[in-house]
């Protein structure tokens, strides 16, 4: 087997100077950084990556834990990370918990054996200690898409109170009174948020509230087509729907087809996310939009930086920078699913 050695000879030079070129720990000039590299290529060596991740402290690697990668937003959001992650040379390993805790669990304890450098909880489930366990072990953590009371990391997340209140006022400046919601699974952010936001803008205008009007999904798609067939059972249905997530209104689509009707002529719908195939459906589908290329963006340098915070920790001492909430704004994207009534 060829060794460092065997390089070393090869290229004429020292086994300090092969390191240094395979480790990039000391200037070396580009004839001799050339002569290594080609003395590796002629004798098919191959760098002991495990060895040089021991030496150097980090491996190269991000943990990304997400609930469920059959939902869009979640797939979407996973991609643009990879890009981005990929664009500094660090490979991503996906964990998909399915919202199990245990699951998620048993997660984090294959990224902390992995030796991660750092971790994304993208909508991390409820129990604390899956995201304080890492940072026991030195690894930064930070949380994406939900706000957690407490919690010793960096956030990034949207305005889902302010989106779910611009959807519902859209659809009351149609002239919609009777306006359905379809809730996320959770009480906390983001499905809180965004419920939250549909009542104050009822509420600011005066229309009452009916419980019968709100029916709980999951985010899945199935989810959405079981909540609206139970809307469309009450007496006096609703002539608007709004959907916590693009993946329960396109579920919900489905139902209101099913039942002979037509979107947006019998019932207007509006979701959130921008998921990609929520504008390729006909009618196109209006919603609340979130900035996700510039949510992973902004997810992945934050994480950059803390991770190169704790390698200048373990040499200086120095202290973390305070932990910082980032709340993006959403849009309202308008297309075809919801009708204005103000003209009966």
């Amino acid at each position: 087997m060829t060794t460092i050695r065997d390089v070393a000879e090869k290229a004429g030079v020292s086994i300090t100077t092969v390191s240094h070129v395979i480790n990039d720990t000391r200037y070396v000039s580009d004839e001799l950084t050339e002569r290594v590299y080609a003395a590796m290529r002629e004798l098919n060596y191959r760098p002991n990556t495990l060895a040089r991740s021991l030496r150097s402290g980090h491996t190269k690697t991000i943990g990304l834990v997400i609930p469920d990668i059959s939902n869009m937003f979640f797939a979407e959001i996973s991609r643009k990370i990879e890009d981005k992650g990929f664009e500094f040379d660090y490979s991503v390993i996906l964990c998909n918990t399915d919202d199990n805790s245990a699951k998620e669990g048993a997660y984090i304890n294959v990224l902390i054996e992995k030796q991660v450098d750092g971790i994304i909880f993208i909508s991390a489930g409820d129990d604390p200690q899956n995201q304080v366990k890492p940072m026991n072990f030195g690894i930064p953590i930070i949380i994406a898409d939900r706000d957690i009371e407490g919690s010793n990391s960096d956030v990034v997340l949207v305005d889902n109170y302010q989106g779910g209140y611009d959807a519902v006022s859209y659809l009351i400046s149609l002239g919609h009174k009777r306006i359905a919601c379809i809730s996320g699974p959770s009480p906390v952010t983001p499905s809180a948020q965004r419920l939250k936001g549909y009542y104050q803008a009822l509420e600011d205008v005066g229309i009452s509230i009916e419980n019968y009007y709100i029916e709980a999904g999951d985010f899945r798609y199935e989810s959405g087509e079981t909540a609206m067939r139970e809307l469309l059972k009450i007496g006096n249905p609703p002539t608007a729907v709004f959907a916590c997530n693009d993946m329960m209104a396109l579920g919900a689509m489905r139902a209101v087809y099913n039942h002979g009707m037509n979107i947006p002529g019998d019932i207007s719908i509006i979701g959130f996310d921008n998921i990609p195939i929520s504008k390729s459906v006909y009618p196109a589908l209006t919603t609340v939009a979130q900035p996700i290329k510039e949510m992973a963006d902004m997810i992945v340098e934050i994480l950059l930086e803390r991770m190169n915070q704790q390698r200048q920790r373990r040499r200086t001492d120095e202290e973390f920078s305070p932990f910082r909430r980032y709340v993006l704004q959403t849009e309202l994207i308008e297309r075809g699913t919801c009708k204005s009534l103000n003209d009966r």
